[in-house]
C-alpha cells in the first residue's frame, strides 16, 4: 500500500470565504501545519499555498490551491507531476453535504458527487483512484440552496461538529502517513458509532 505523500486541503482562497463551510479542506491542513509546526507558503508554480514536511523516513506535502473551488485540480495536478506522486499516494480533504456535522469518513476512489473540486480534481490526474477524506457539513435540504450553504459560515453547532470531525480524523494522520489505511478507516469509522 501507498503512504500518503500528498494531502490537499480543499477551499477558496480569500477572507471572504475563510469561515465558510467550502474551506474546511484548508482548516484541516492548516491544523496539521500547526501541529507539524509547518508554514503554508505560496508557491507558483503549484498554483497555491504549499509546505514540504521532513517526517522520520518520509516525506510529505501539505497543499492548498488557491485557484477557487472548481480549478483545484490545476494546482493538485501541477504539484503531482512535479514530484511524480501517484494518485493512490494522495489524500484530498474536503467538505461533504451527504454527511452530517461531525462525521468524518475516508475512502479511495468513487465519484465526486457534484463536488467541483474533485472534478477538477479527477479531470486533471486523469484518475480517480486519490485517498478522499470526507468531512460532513450536513445538507440545506434544497438542491438549488447549496450553493448558499456552502458559501456561508455554519451556524455555531454545526460549527463545533466540523471541528470535532477534523479532530478526530487528525488522529489517523499517523496511519495514513504509514499507509495503513485499513486501521485509519477503522479507527474512524467505529469512533462514530461510539456516540
Amino acid at each position: 500500500m501507498s503512504a500518503i505523500r500528498l494531502i490537499v486541503g480543499l477551499g477558496n482562497p480569500g477572507r471572504e470565504y475563510e469561515a465558510t463551510r467550502h474551506n474546511a479542506g484548508f482548516w484541516w491542513v492548516d491544523q496539521v501545519a500547526a501541529e507539524k509546526r509547518a508554514t503554508l507558503n505560496p508557491e507558483k508554480k503549484f498554483h497555491g499555498l504549499a509546505a514540504r514536511l521532513s517526517l522520520p523516513g518520509h516525506e510529505l506535502w501539505l497543499l492548498e490551491p488557491q485557484t477557487f473551488m472548481n480549478r483545484s485540480g490545476q494546482a493538485v495536478g501541477a504539484l503531482a507531476n512535479f514530484y511524480k506522486i501517484a494518485p493512490p499516494e494522495i489524500l484530498v480533504v474536503h467538505d461533504e453535504l451527504d454527511l452530517p456535522p461531525g462525521t468524518a469518513r475516508l475512502k479511495q476512489g468513487g465519484g465526486h458527487g457534484g463536488h467541483n473540486g474533485l472534478k477538477d480534481i479527477v479531470a486533471h490526474l486523469g484518475s480517480a483512484d486519490f485517498w478522499r477524506l470526507r468531512l460532513g457539513i450536513g445538507h440545506p435540504g434544497e438542491r438549488n440552496e447549496v450553493v448558499n450553504y456552502v458559501l456561508n459560515p455554519p451556524r455555531r453547532e454545526e460549527h463545533g461538529g466540523i471541528v470535532a470531525a477534523i479532530d478526530k480524523s487528525l488522529a489517523v494522520l499517523p496511519q495514513l502517513l504509514t499507509g495503513d489505511f485499513a486501521a485509519a478507516m477503522m479507527k474512524l469509522h467505529t469512533q462514530d458509532q461510539k456516540k
